[in-house]
């Protein structure tokens, strides 16, 4: 009898997400494994509270709302501004650029527009005020090793 995914088992999953108007923006080519019940699991947490009693070869669909994702699209991270005053190599969109806020946290743009006279910059995640779908595939499930849940227990200390 195959294992079912609970706490202590490492479970591999593959997985695709998908957009409000059901456009694929991430598949996972080779299956991702973690462990259950660590505490840094790749995913979501609705997404793994999804795959308790699920077994090699079974299948489920998660909905996240954009609250629940990525949140909403922050416009206070929008920034536009002379485009004379941006790098040659910024000039394009999809560009991307490290900042800091003023208490020092790092902050991730990209280049979302740029015209003759303008740039724009979002700080914001690229999925940030859309709903998102996991359809997420286990391809196994096993028992945690010892030293497997060692390391876990060790990442807990730190």
């Amino acid at each position: 009898m195959s294992q079912q995914v609970e706490a202590d088992k490492i479970v591999s999953v593959a997985y695709t997400i998908r957009d409000g108007s059901g456009k694929i923006v991430e598949h996972t080519g080779l299956p991702v494994s973690y462990l259950h019940g660590g505490d840094d699991p790749p995913l979501f947490p609705q997404v793994t509270a999804a795959l308790e009693g699920l077994s090699a070869g079974d299948t489920t669909e998660v909905l996240l709302r954009a609250q629940e994702a990525f949140g909403p699209h922050d416009p206070g991270l929008t920034f536009s501004d002379d485009i004379e005053n941006a790098p040659e190599e910024l000039r394009h969109v999809g560009a991307e650029l490290d900042a800091e806020n003023e208490q020092g946290e790092a902050l991730h743009f990209r280049v979302v527009r740029v015209d003759e006279a303008e740039i724009t910059v979002d700080g914001n995640h690229p999925l940030a005020g859309q709903d998102i779908t996991f359809i997420v595939r286990v391809t196994d499930v096993r028992d945690a090793t010892p030293a497997e849940l060692a390391a876990n227990a060790q990442q807990q200390i730190h």
